[in-house]
């Protein structure tokens, strides 16, 4: 039976990395995969996910009014498997679309993507994947305390915390910091009195 799964973290732990691995798992056994991408992630190249580490592949982008599940449907042969990256950026309806294609087609969908936003709060996507994903698993990162990192801070040019601003806003290293609950806290506290 086909899974919804759901591999979250923060920022670089290595979700685009684990899910291109997976895909040449698949490829490699000769086997048909569709991978897909926010639109809204602008980083790299449009259309590709690409790793922290080089790895790279072409990717359908999806945008909020994507029907994931026509798309898939549309192929003449059945995907083994489907890959979403960013998986926070889909809609709660793309993700009921998702389930659906491992549920009614039988086709294992793979999703990667960040829990919480810079605030703590929950993604749309996110919480959706939280409250319906067959199988939830958590991929490590690590804060520079050596405890384990879940929260992504948001910090301006100087490296300092920011603590107001739009729940989305694309960027990477320069952006954001991974780092453990204690010192995300600390570092919204000290923001907040700035």
């Amino acid at each position: 039976m086909a899974k919804l799964y759901f591999y979250y973290a923060s920022m670089n732990a290595g979700k685009s990395t684990t899910l291109l691995q997976a895909d040449f798992n698949y490829r490699e056994r000769g086997m048909r995969t569709m991978l897909f991408t926010a639109a809204i992630d602008d980083r790299f190249a449009a259309g590709t996910i690409t790793s922290r580490i080089g790895l790279e592949h072409d990717a359908i982008m999806f945008g909020a009014d994507s029907d994931i599940a026509a798309i898939v449907r549309a192929g003449e042969d059945k995907p083994a498997c489907v890959l979403v990256d960013e998986a926070q950026f889909l809609t709660a309806a793309q993700v009921d679309q998702l389930a659906r294609l491992a549920d009614m087609d039988g086709i294992p969908v793979l999703a990667y993507g960040l829990r919480t936003d810079f605030q703590g709060a929950l993604f749309p996507g996110s919480a959706r994947l939280l409250a319906i994903a067959d199988s939830l698993v958590e991929l490590k990162s690590v804060c520079a305390c050596g405890r384990k990192a879940t929260m992504n801070l948001r910090v301006d040019g100087e490296g300092r915390a920011v603590a107001q601003g739009a729940q989305t806003e694309i960027g990477g290293n320069d952006r954001y910091v991974a780092l453990c609950r204690r010192h995300f806290t600390a570092a919204l506290d000290e923001a907040a009195t700035r």
